[in-house]
């Protein structure tokens, strides 16, 4: 009976994620996808960070490449009565452009409520937080380059969820016993009385 609650109570992975195309990308039931994003991200990853190739460099030879071909592509389509190349019609969407601006006012929208919560209401919680936040971003950033820690972020999306998903019974258990050890010991740690009186003179 206990086991059936458990799983009645078990969250899907997959709809965490979102359901879609990226959860199946991530939980590798589009294999294929998921694949060719693992070794893109490798190759892109050695070309950058074992072969020393510029990123600039590499956009604008790519660039470069692609325009010559649909150049060539057009000038012997108009001499040889071929078909011209199937550019796609290249203009963002309204829709997309709305909800893009939503998204990015929303999550300034957040920032500027944690810096308010910070400076205005003098929360000391949240610069502990927001401080330990950012020395850890400094020093992982000291320690790894940002193109190995985009392709570190990539390898754990691509690992993580499908790990979770396959072991989460395991991992829960594990995780609920480490959060009442930890409350347990918070609770052991004796609280300094805060005064809330001021002394003027």
């Amino acid at each position: 009976m206990g086991d059936s609650s458990a799983s009645s109570t078990r969250v899907s992975v997959h709809k965490s994620l979102g359901g879609g195309s990226v959860a199946d990308l991530l939980l590798w039931r589009n294999r294929t996808g998921a694949f060719i994003l693992l070794v893109s991200s490798t190759v892109f990853w050695f070309l950058f960070e074992r072969a020393g190739y510029n990123l600039l460099s590499f956009v604008s030879n790519v660039l470069l490449l692609l325009v010559a071909i649909l150049f060539l592509w057009a000038k012997s389509a108009s001499l040889l009565n071929r078909p011209l190349p199937p550019v796609p019609n290249m203009e963002i969407p309204e829709e997309f452009a709305v909800k893009a601006a939503d998204d990015i006012r929303v999550l300034i929208n957040h920032v500027l409520s944690i810096a308010s919560d910070i400076t205005i209401a003098r929360n000391p919680i949240r610069l502990l937080q927001v401080s330990l936040v950012l020395w850890a971003i400094s020093y992982v950033g000291t320690l790894i380059n940002s193109l190995t820690l985009v392709y570190i972020g990539i390898l754990l999306s691509l690992s993580v969820p499908l790990v979770y998903e396959n072991y989460q019974d395991h991992i829960d258990d594990k995780l609920n016993s480490t959060s009442k050890a930890i409350r347990s010991i918070s609770r052991k740690i004796p609280m300094m009385p805060v005064s809330k009186e001021k002394k003027y003179q």
